[in-house]
């Protein structure tokens, strides 16, 4: 008899394997009704020590907060950070300190077109090339076509150019002509920080995903509570992944309440109404409202916009749009910030993201394109690194005057 017919004795091939095959997978089947068993059993345990934590901590500490303040039928909740208190909480930097700070660090970027034009216009002679590269520096800085061929037209007529190359007097001279595209002459001040406000003061957040818009939220209310502000955040980006969570971390670090949804997708409109409701309750000097950003959507996205400002404005009347733009896009951003533009009324722009690629000469055109001005901006990833637009410090910044 050969070897196989002694092994199989006589049984099919095939219903061996598949005998196997049971036999594999009730032994799969068996260790994994084990496992879940001992995981049901530890999740348990676990459940019992937590119920038993929280009930020890509400007998001795009845009367704190619980987290979180359920209204709307459990649709929207209310995050119970309290500003009263000062445990854990941190001290945000203060706006004239933010001022100094960034300037400096604006000095230091790799793309201060004024240090370059600088260069150019202290050489002995300037020739038609060395024009032609002072236009192509504003030109690559972001400045754009007309604005940077009004400063070279200007800069060529200039005395001080064409005769006397003092560097001081130079340096001087430029710096007037910067600051004279940089200044539109309009207000720049937030209705919320100004004497007399309305309160509560709204801020609607608005612009594309991607440009930073919930980060700056969170850092702007952090600049209004080291001002002595109480703010109310609400979360409206519901179609996000995180934007709710992102919000609420950054307002439990300075003890700022969010209004968000218990679930992801839900109406944008009905979260700024609560929020609007509470900061209205709670007597808070500003309510910052973020907002979805998904430009694909345009038509869709500017009603919901429209629609979020309707119900606020049921409340309590909206003061501020600004509209978050991401500085790095450069020239590619003005299309962007064109379409908020013209879908809804904005009174101001953030420029996020100055530092770094960015090249600054993008704060004269948008706000030329838009007829707004720049009002904030943000240079670096830290929490403070937000301050008031100053035309003075963004010149001698640019220039590399620390």
């Amino acid at each position: 008899m050969s070897v196989r017919d002694f092994t199989l004795e006589g049984m099919n091939t095939y219903a061996i394997i598949a005998l196997i095959c049971v036999v594999v997978v009730l032994a799969v089947l068996g260790i994994w009704w084990l496992v879940a068993r001992r995981r049901k059993r530890r999740i348990e345990e676990q459940v019992g020590q937590v119920a038993a934590q929280v009930a020890q901590a509400g007998a001795t500490s009845a009367g704190q907060d619980a987290g979180a303040q359920e209204s709307q039928g459990g649709k929207v909740r209310s995050g119970r950070s309290e500003q009263g208190s000062t445990r854990n909480l941190e001290s945000p930097e203060s706006s004239d300190s933010r001022i100094v700070r960034l300037r400096a660090k604006l000095a230091k970027s790799p793309n201060p077109f004024g240090k370059a034009l600088f260069a150019i216009l202290t050489k002995d002679h300037l020739s038609e090339s060395d024009w032609e590269d002072v236009e192509d520096t504003l030109l690559r800085a972001d400045v754009g076509a007309e604005a940077s061929e009004q400063l070279v037209d200007e800069l060529r007529a200039d005395a001080r150019v064409t005769g006397e190359k003092d560097p001081q007097s130079v340096r001087a001279m430029l710096r007037e002509k910067l600051l004279d595209l940089v200044e539109t002459g309009q207000d720049r001040s937030l209705l919320a920080s100004m004497p007399g406000a309305a309160k509560p003061s709204v801020i609607i957040m608005v612009g594309v995903n991607g440009t930073g818009k919930t980060t700056t939220a969170g850092k702007l209310a952090r600049l209004f509570v080291a001002d002595g502000k109480t703010v109310v955040l609400g979360a409206a980006d519901t179609f996000r992944a995180a934007a709710a969570d992102q919000l609420e971390t950054w307002g439990s670090r300075v003890g700022v309440p969010v209004v968000r949804s218990e679930r992801e997708g839900a109406d944008p409109a009905s979260v700024a109404f609560e929020a609007s409701s509470r900061a209205k309750e709670e007597q808070a000097d500003l309510l910052i409202v973020d907002t979805a950003g998904r430009l694909q959507n345009k038509a869709n996205l500017m009603d919901e916009l429209g629609k979020i400002r309707r119900v606020v404005e049921k409340n309590v009347p909206v003061g501020e749009v600004l509209l978050v733009l991401d500085a790095t896009t450069g020239q590619n951003g003005m299309i962007q910030a064109k379409v908020f533009a013209q879908a809804i009324g904005i009174t101001g722009i953030v420029l996020t993201k100055l530092d770094g690629s960015a090249k600054g000469g993008i704060v004269i055109s948008v706000q030329r394109e838009l007829g707004v001005p720049v009002k904030l901006v943000g240079l670096g990833e830290g929490p403070d690194d937000l301050a008031p637009f100053n035309p003075q410090s963004f010149v001698d910044g640019i220039l590399g005057d620390e």
